[in-house]
């Protein structure tokens, strides 16, 4: 393969990691802190309505820096990692990008470390399935964030319109 086939197929991957990252950050989030004011929900009915409301927040706020920031030091964890994990240390290169994941995750401490993790196991799961991933399955992904923030947008309309109907 070539260079430009071999970068071109790095980059559809890490905007594959981070649609599939970013969405399951986001539902992970959405189940965790159904709410911004720490309110505690008093049913399940109460939480779900918190885990569908928050979930298209979580997305708008954190799926962007996923998809720029996560996957540019994505890229650089792994280039740094290839070149400190040279002849007999190829076998510590998957630790050595793992730690520096994990650096650069440490942003925003456990928030940020958080979506590092996943975004380091969604993208090393598509690592040993070696295929060559293709720009368009790339543009793809980017609807499976998109998708679950207007199943969760659609949720919230139809049931403020069963409450209230239609306001003219």
């Amino acid at each position: 393969m070539d260079m430009n086939g071999t970068i071109s197929s790095l980059l559809s991957r890490k905007i594959i990691s981070a649609s599939i990252a970013g969405t399951f950050f986001a539902i992970l989030c959405g189940l965790v802190f159904p709410s911004f004011a720490g309110e505690d929900a008093d049913t399940i009915r109460e939480y779900l309505w918190g885990v569908v409301s928050m979930i298209p927040v979580y997305l708008l706020y954190s799926f962007p820096v996923i998809l720029v920031y996560g996957s540019a030091t994505s890229i650089i964890s792994d280039f740094l990692a290839g070149l400190i994990s040279r002849g007999k240390l190829k076998k510590l290169e998957i630790y050595v990008s793992a730690l520096f994941h994990l650096l650069f995750g440490s942003v925003l401490f456990w928030f940020s470390l958080l979506a590092s993790i996943i975004y380091f196991v969604v993208d090393q799961f598509f690592v040993k399935k070696k295929v060559n991933h293709k720009w368009s399955l790339a543009l793809l992904s980017l609807a499976v964030p998109l998708l679950l923030w207007i199943i969760c947008m659609g949720i919230i309309w139809v049931v403020d319109f069963s409450k209230n109907g239609w306001i003219i």
